[in-house]
């Protein structure tokens, strides 16, 4: 049985998501908090197994009481955030002071008893009692060969290999271990997919974008992917790679989700399989599911090389388990090591 503390100060959201975790057989409410400081002296008594918590609330705010569980106790912590600019942003600073995941608290909280939503509550929290909290602490960034973006500008603009990296839960985190390894010469361009909402993925460019020697941007219907370039797919939107007037562009589409997903490791994957020409790296990365398993079969059968996250370093090993399964991946390699293997193999 998994005891969950909800934290959230609003009546409302805690009644809900008390009824929609209670609904499963395996998940027992045990306690619910209206603030930080309420939270704080519940975990203490109560001892839950994994606790929910906004990240907007009065007295002490989520990010605040999330350093404080992350200091004193090993208990994992999914952030509840409200679908703005603002609520994505620190969200993102939550999963990089250890919060296993996040779910987006939809602007009409009744829309959370929805079918789909209650599953994925369900699901998350069933995953974020299982997170492994060692690939959770402070992210370890690894030095890259420095060119800088300014730099950069006048190097050639020719490549000859695809980079794709699919990833869901734990992923931000990890891509913000993984990009800042790779040089922005790289003779390459790069595609990501992230599970994540409008607004979060925008918010996720910008900070490795921030934070790494290749530029990042959220990608945008008709980009041509550019050398030194990483794109992430974004949130609510499919995106595939295709050749046009010899040039390879980004086009998104808004077709049927896949497994509750837009976008999807594998619709990217498989586009990128279908592409003559160039050289093809995928790269799957921690993540609850199986999303990129079909897609990462397809880059090796096209000739391609595949990665996949070890289990050690991943939060939740879903994705590189079921990639891994497909007996398609050629290494299976720990987060810090991903960075070097895609320079060994495309060079600059």
């Amino acid at each position: 049985m998994i005891r969950v503390l909800i934290v959230d100060d609003s009546a409302l959201i805690r009644r809900i998501l008390t009824d929609i975790l209670q609904s499963d057989d395996e998940i027992k409410v045990i306690g619910t908090a209206k603030d930080g400081k309420d939270a704080l002296e519940k975990i203490e008594i109560l001892k839950p197994d994994i606790v929910t918590l906004d990240v907007e609330m009065p007295l002490m705010d989520g990010l605040t009481t999330l350093k404080l569980i992350v200091a004193k106790y090993e208990i994992p912590v999914i952030m509840i955030s409200s679908l703005t600019q603002e609520g994505a942003d620190l969200t993102l600073r939550a999963l990089d002071e250890g919060a296993v995941d996040f779910l987006p608290k939809p602007t009409n909280v009744f829309n959370l008893g929805q079918k789909d939503s209650k599953l994925e509550i369900i699901e998350k929290v069933k995953a974020g009692a299982k997170c492994k909290l060692s690939s959770t602490q402070p992210i370890k960034r690894v030095g890259a060969i420095k060119v800088s973006k300014r730099d950069f500008k006048v190097l050639e603009k020719g490549f000859s290999n695809i980079v794709a990296i699919g990833t869901s839960t734990g992923g931000p985190r990890a891509l913000q271990t993984l990009v800042p390894q790779i040089p922005s010469n790289i003779n390459a361009s790069i595609v990501i997919v992230q599970h994540m909402p409008p607004k979060f993925t925008k918010s996720l460019a910008d900070r490795l974008d921030s934070i790494s020697n290749i530029r990042i941007k959220e990608a945008e219907d008709g980009d041509i992917i550019q050398r030194g370039n990483g794109y992430i797919a974004p949130g609510d939107y499919h995106l595939t790679l295709v050749k046009e007037n010899n040039n390879l562009v980004i086009r998104l589409n808004q077709e049927p989700q896949v497994m509750g997903l837009r976008p999807t490791v594998d619709i990217m994957m498989r586009s990128i399989a279908k592409i003559s020409g160039y050289s093809k790296i995928g790269v799957i990365l921690t993540g609850m599911g199986s999303d990129g398993m079909i897609g990462i079969k397809e880059i090796k059968e096209s000739g391609g090389y595949t990665i996949a996250q070890d289990e050690y370093t991943s939060v939740v090993f879903g994705m590189p388990k079921a990639a891994i399964a497909t007996n398609c991946i050629d290494e299976v390699l720990p987060i810090e090591s991903i960075g070097d293997k895609i320079i060994s193999k495309v060079g600059m």
